[in-house]
């Protein structure tokens, strides 16, 4: 399928995508968010707010949260991309999911593929965290049904299991 004619200016750009080599034709400005949404197909990770302020769009860079509506894909180089798709394949990632079903955290669920990404992070790095620790990490992402409740204790629930 032929790039719209704003992407004329489109590079072969390889990526490690869920431990999996993709290759995609992007300008190197493109957002990581609309390669993986609109080149790939991986629509779990969502557009919020288009300015990284809302943490829909988390993503992990080699383990750490980052903001893909904001990451320009030309940026990413060799570093591995993972995303809600591939973060239940990873120990803490499955714990996590299984910690929000089981507290039943999720409302709309609009936000959760970023909650879950932010605090899947924070449990690789703090396996045992409080709730200032949970506080911090989850501070960039905003859920509008205000779920914070389940999701701290469905945190606190994974780390129990992790």
């Amino acid at each position: 399928m032929p790039l719209p004619e704003a992407f004329q200016a489109a590079l072969m750009i390889k990526l490690r995508i869920n431990g999996e080599m993709k290759a995609v034709e992007a300008p190197d400005d493109m957002p990581l968010l609309w390669v993986l949404r609109d080149l790939l197909g991986l629509t779990g990770t969502k557009f919020g707010c288009g300015i990284a302020q809302c943490g829909a769009c988390t993503v992990h860079l080699d383990g750490a949260p980052v903001r893909s509506c904001q990451l320009p894909v030309g940026s990413i180089g060799e570093r591995a991309i993972t995303t809600i798709e591939g973060v239940g394949a990873t120990g803490s990632g499955a714990k996590v999911q299984k910690a929000w079903l089981d507290l039943e955290v999720i409302q709309c669920g609009y936000c959760q593929s970023g909650q879950i990404m932010s605090a899947v992070a924070l449990l690789n790095v703090a396996p045992d965290p409080d709730d200032s620790d949970i506080d911090a990490a989850m501070a960039g992402n905003i859920c509008r049904c205000g779920t914070y409740v389940r999701i701290r204790e469905a945190i606190k629930h994974a780390a129990k299991s992790v």
